[in-house]
């Protein structure tokens, strides 16, 4: 198999630490996005979309999507599972998930799009009412995990899951990249973000 992706997208990144907490290594094509690789023809054939990352299976069969990729790689090797084991498990976790892709990682990439660094690249129009309102509503999910986080060691319980580390590669880039550092008075989420980022496999990439 072969993972076309890119070191320092967020996407990526997380299919890098599932595979590092599933101990799995595959070879790693790197696409310059600054040149455009991924918008080309030959790459469009293999993900219609023109987004990375993108897995090659031996036979030639693509499968994109991030959450779509590690959920193949959870098939081919439940152990330690990332998904969860039992049908409420898997529920809960999976609920998570999609709190932290459409709530969170929606208002980020909003903001991500109507920022300055986008902003200097010209390919999209700036709406800065729209960047307000998207940076308000992640600050306030911060504080809704902080809330939760004061319940729980980990996102959707005390295991750690895909759920933590989508939430963990949303929150590094928006703090990184779009200026959106969770506020240190919140102390759970803090302690939280401590935990995963010691672990070894946060560093994948």
């Amino acid at each position: 198999m072969k993972l076309y992706d890119h070191p320092t997208a967020p996407n990526p990144r997380r299919v890098h630490v599932f595979m590092a907490e599933k101990g799995i290594e595959i070879e790693r094509i790197n696409v310059d996005m600054q040149k455009g690789e991924h918008k080309t023809e030959a790459f469009m054939q293999k993900n219609a979309n023109g987004q990375i990352p993108v897995l090659e299976l031996d036979d030639g069969a693509h499968i994109s999507e991030s959450i779509s990729i590690c959920r193949y790689l959870e098939a081919l090797q439940p152990s330690p599972t990332m998904f969860g084991d039992t049908p409420e498990d898997i529920g809960r976790i999976d609920m998570h998930l999609r709190r932290i892709e459409l709530l969170l990682g929606r208002n980020v990439s909003t903001s991500w799009v109507n920022g300055p660094i986008v902003a200097k690249l010209g390919r999209f129009e700036q709406i800065p009412a729209a960047k307000q309102q998207s940076d308000a509503f992640v600050n306030n999910f911060y504080a809704r995990l902080d809330r939760e986080l004061s319940e729980r060691a980990m996102i959707a319980g005390d295991e750690y899951c895909i759920a933590d580390i989508t939430a963990m590669v949303t929150i590094d880039f928006a703090e990184q990249l779009v200026g959106l550092k969770p506020d240190p008075a919140l102390t759970h989420l803090a302690r939280w973000r401590e935990a995963v980022g010691r672990r070894p496999s946060a560093s994948a990439s």
